[in-house]
């Protein structure tokens, strides 16, 4: 699937939730947040830094704030959309144009940039990992090119252990083999599985 490269691409491909989504710029566009875009999606920021997201589903439009843990939301809209999962982030929901309340998402908008200006943010702390187990698929195709498993040897222990989870996780083999097709150019390149996100 291809990313959007422009906020105005996002929008256009939810015609169904047109008036919402102009409607969430619109009013993150009165704040001193700059727009980008992101893993393909509307992102505001404030010195490179993601603050705010906008994003689009079958049944809502929302907003990401992406440090919102650290909101007082006093109003009580946001929520941990993968509770034991997600750290920092916290999501607003909207099923229609009229729950769209300009006054209280600049209210909510104003107060993250501020938290964003005092530093205010969860740090991820990655452990270290002593070993990975690489899936018999991975390594029957490492055993057979010298060179992809001294670049796969050459990386970090958390980049294999992302390729090898991303196979192991698979339920089905057809799902293994058609990941381990896509991972092996990535390997071979010596790109992690996530580089493309960071």
């Amino acid at each position: 699937m291809e990313r959007n490269k422009t906020v105005e691409e996002f929008i256009n491909k939810y015609p169904e939730w047109n008036k919402e989504l102009n409607k969430l710029r619109k009013i993150l566009l009165k704040t001193e947040m700059e727009e980008g875009v992101k893993w393909g999606m509307p992102a505001y920021m404030v010195n490179k830094k993601n603050v705010i997201g906008i994003g689009a589903f079958k049944s809502y439009v929302g907003l990401w704030f992406h440090q919102g843990v650290f909101l007082k939301d006093e109003e009580k809209m946001l929520f941990n959309a993968q509770e034991g999962k997600t750290k920092g982030m916290r999501q607003w929901r909207f099923s229609n144009l009229k729950e769209i309340n300009e006054k209280l998402i600049l209210k909510y908008a104003n107060e993250a940039i501020q938290n964003q200006k005092e530093g205010k943010e969860i740090k991820i702390v990655r452990k270290k990992i002593e070993a990975v187990n690489v899936p018999e698929e991975l390594k029957k195709a490492l055993v057979k090119n010298k060179k992809l498993n001294a670049q796969f040897e050459g990386m970090s222990m958390y980049k294999r252990k992302e390729y090898a989870e991303y196979i192991s996780t698979a339920k089905r083999e057809a799902t293994k083999m058609k990941r381990l097709e896509k991972i092996l150019p990535m390997i071979k390149e010596g790109k992690g599985l996530n580089d493309q996100y960071k």
